[in-house]
């Protein structure tokens, strides 16, 4: 049996800024700091064998504060960008209000929340699973099922993917799926990959 651990980023500055940001490689804001050296705190009982993190560097700040914390810096870490936040395209950099004030509160709300809805020039959630998932099964589910503790340090939306597939949820389900920034969400897999529980840290 491994234990999988998912871990949004912490606030970055664009989140406090209320922009959309996507693949802008946008820094933790000192809150965010603070948010992952918080989880690193909870996380002080876990043992990790590897880790895995997308290429930007609001998670890969994240998961090196994490580690520090939790004095495990020499564990193994892939970046891959399959991991990355969905691309949110036109509305990259934009201010989230003031894009709601433009094309209203539904239409917005779709775009951030639907599965398979894509923002203008964008990626929907659906898109971004289809690179998470594989990705989730080639690399990381293997290792769970070797018996491997794993950590991930990721995004708001290759996270709901992924939370979405491990807790089976519907495309209904998951409109209202929100994963916050900085709070480790801990799943149990047994030798046949199914779940066995999760819970928040």
């Amino acid at each position: 049996m491994g234990t999988l651990v998912l871990l949004r980023h912490g606030e970055s500055q664009w989140n406090l800024e209320n922009r959309f940001t996507g693949w802008v490689d946008v820094p933790l804001s000192p809150k965010g700091e603070e948010e992952a050296r918080l989880a690193g705190e909870k996380l002080k009982s876990y043992r990790f064998d590897r880790a895995f993190t997308s290429v930007l560097i609001r998670a890969n700040e994240t998961l090196r504060l994490v580690l520090e914390a939790i004095g495990q810096t020499a564990i193994p870490i892939e970046k891959d960008q399959a991991l990355n936040e969905r691309m949110y395209g036109e509305l990259q950099g934009l201010n989230k209000a003031e894009t709601a004030q433009k094309y209203g509160e539904q239409q917005v709300k779709l775009w951030r929340r639907s599965y398979d809805i894509r923002p203008p020039g964008g990626e929907s959630l659906k898109d971004t699973a289809e690179r998470v998932l594989p990705y989730y099964e080639r690399r990381i589910r293997p290792a769970i099922l070797a018996g491997d503790n794993i950590i991930i340090a990721a995004h708001g939306n290759s996270l709901r993917a992924l939370v979405m597939h491990l807790d089976q949820l519907s495309k209904e389900q998951v409109l209202e799926l929100n994963i916050p920034t900085g709070v480790p969400l801990v799943y149990e897999i047994d030798k046949n990959a199914q779940v066995l529980g999760h819970r928040d840290l």
